[in-house]
C-alpha cells in the first residue's frame, strides 16, 4: 500500500499532482525512482500532444544578477492569458532568465544554428576521426556523437538545468507543460553584461 508520505516525496521530487503521484507509484510497486521515469514518459506523451496548439499568451521572465553587471530578459509563451498570469509559468520565466545568466546559452534550439556553422564543426570532427582509422560507418556515428556534444553545450533547451542538473531545460519544459495543461515555448531571451 503507497502511503501519503511515499506520494507527498514524489511530489515535492516532481511536481506533478497528488493522483499522478499515486499512481505512478503504484504502476511502479512504490520504487520511488521508477516512478519519476513513468511520470516523464507520461509528461513527454502529453507534451507532445499539446507541442502543436497555438501560443498566444506570454510572460517576459528577468532576472538580474546579484552584483549588477549581468541581467537576462527571457520571453515564453502559452496558450492562456489563465497560464501566462500563473505564478508557476512566471516562476519558470525567472528560472529561464537566470539559467542563462549562469550557462550562456547561444541559441534556443538547433533550428536555429546556421547549418554552414554545423557543416564545419562536423568537418573539423571528421578530420579529427580520420585520423582514428576506424570503419566509415562507425567514425560517422562517432562524428555525429561530437557534432551533437558540441552543440548541446550551446543550446538553450538541450543545456542542463541550473537548477536541477539532473534534467535539461527541454526536459523541464515538458515538465511544466504536463503540470500547467498547455503548450509552452522559448521565443527568445537576451543577456546583457557590463564586462
Amino acid at each position: 500500500m503507497i502511503t501519503a508520505q511515499e506520494v507527498k516525496k514524489l511530489r515535492d521530487r516532481t511536481g506533478a499532482s497528488m493522483i499522478q503521484c499515486k499512481n505512478a507509484l503504484e504502476e511502479s510497486s512504490g520504487d520511488l525512482e521508477k516512478a519519476i521515469v513513468i511520470l516523464q514518459k507520461k509528461g513527454s506523451k502529453i507534451a507532445d500532444k499539446k507541442c502543436g496548439r497555438s501560443t498566444g499568451e506570454g510572460y517576459i521572465g528577468s532576472y538580474i544578477h546579484s552584483n549588477g553587471k549581468v541581467g537576462v530578459l527571457v520571453e515564453i509563451v502559452c496558450e492562456t492569458d489563465f497560464v501566462a498570469k500563473n505564478d508557476e509559468f512566471r516562476e519558470l520565466a525567472h528560472d529561464l532568465a537566470m539559467h542563462v545568466a549562469a550557462s550562456n546559452p547561444r541559441y534556443i534550439d538547433y533550428k536555429e544554428i546556421d547549418p554552414s556553422e554545423i557543416n564545419d564543426k562536423k568537418s573539423e570532427f571528421e578530420e579529427e576521426v580520420k585520423k582514428e582509422n576506424k570503419p566509415d560507418n562507425i567514425a560517422e556515428k562517432i562524428v555525429e556523437g561530437k557534432v551533437k556534444k558540441y552543440f548541446d553545450a550551446f543550446c538553450f533547451t538541450t543545456q542542463s538545468f541550473v537548477k536541477n542538473p539532473d534534467i535539461t531545460i527541454e526536459q523541464l519544459l515538458t515538465e511544466k507543460i504536463a503540470k500547467l495543461g498547455e503548450n509552452i515555448k522559448i521565443i527568445k531571451f537576451v543577456k546583457f553584461e557590463i564586462a
